[in-house]
């Protein structure tokens, strides 16, 4: 960033409070749900420090004063420091909140189109995280078992679900008992990312990990995994609901088990690329996934060339 944005600081801070119905930050953030409100703030935090060299954020920032070659600079200053997926989740909250601020009226349509007229960072096509061995797994899941008692039992129930209902973090922490069918081994996701409704289904082995974790919960109605003390006692209610709790639970289990770091969301990368490896088509695999688009599932595709190569080995000539 320049020194000419430096020394703009003060123009661009807000002189007064300004009331949330009318503060384009807070009405974007507003709109999300709580996991990503936690994410898209911290993102505007950065953004609002990075245009005035860490005396504003995102609630003291106006943002109606930003004009292009703010925009411009946030892009390239954030293309520099950070990886494109991030710098692109942060040039998202920066248009939406740009957008609010054109809604309310607060900037005029020439000086909007031009602030939000920049372009995403292209990524290098590698793939973030890693998909988990059958050995890795095996090894957290058995570390579970020789523990014993309510947390083991308990996190090992919610190991399963990771991997064999490749569920996100913030799905599993909502999930009530009702929405655990044992007898069928369906798992209802009532409001998964983008308020969207799906089912997913466990194995045997996974239902039966759950199992044993409700002989320990109850069938009491309300959340479906629970926080346990250290004396083993259940406290039914809800992890929060950013899923840091599952987090934090998955990273103390890798580490008892002596696996590599891993995070809560590698589970789904393993589902996903396992379901695709066992030759199942993207569509049912994006179903299950919760993916919006087909071409978020087909970034799991680990197969690599010896996939490629097969299916045109079985081409006939003529």
């Amino acid at each position: 960033m320049s020194y000419l944005l430096y020394s703009q600081a003060a123009q661009l801070k807000l002189h007064e409070p300004v009331p949330v119905t009318l503060h384009p930050a807070a009405v974007y953030l507003s709109s999300l749900s709580q996991g990503s409100r936690r994410s898209m703030l911290s993102s505007l935090n950065a953004i609002a420090r990075l245009l005035t060299e860490g005396e504003c954020d995102a609630f003291s920032l106006d943002w109606s004063k930003l004009r292009y070659h703010h925009t411009a600079a946030v892009r390239t200053a954030l293309k520099q420091r950070l990886a494109p997926t991030t710098t692109n989740k942060m040039l998202v909250a920066l248009r939406r909140v740009l957008t609010e601020a054109y809604r309310l009226d607060l900037i005029d349509a020439n000086d909007f189109h031009k602030a939000v007229d920049i372009s995403n960072v292209k990524g290098t096509g590698k793939l973030r995280g890693r998909a988990l061995t059958g050995g890795e797994i095996e090894s957290l899941i058995s570390c579970c078992h020789e523990q014993g008692g309510a947390i083991a039992i308990r996190d090992a129930a919610v190991l399963a679900i990771l991997r064999c209902g490749g569920i996100r973090r913030q799905e599993l922490v909502r999930l009530q008992i009702a929405d655990l069918d044992l007898a069928t081994g369906e798992l209802t996701i009532e409001r998964g990312k983008g308020g969207k409704f799906r089912i997913v289904y466990l194995t045997n082995e996974a239902i039966a990990m759950v199992e044993e974790w409700l002989e320990i919960r109850g069938n009491h109605p309300g959340a479906l995994i629970c926080p346990v003390n250290k004396g083993g006692n259940i406290t039914l209610r809800h992890f929060a609901e950013d899923g840091d709790g599952i987090y934090k639970l998955v990273k103390a289990r890798a580490t008892m088990a002596g696996v590599k770091h891993f995070s809560p969301h590698d589970f789904r990368r393993t589902f996903c690329s396992d379901l695709l490896a066992e030759g199942e088509d993207v569509f049912t695999v994006q179903e299950l996934a919760g993916h919006a688009s087909p071409a978020t599932t087909a970034k799991y595709d680990r197969r690599g060339e010896g996939r490629k190569r097969r299916a045109v080995k079985r081409l006939k000539f003529k």
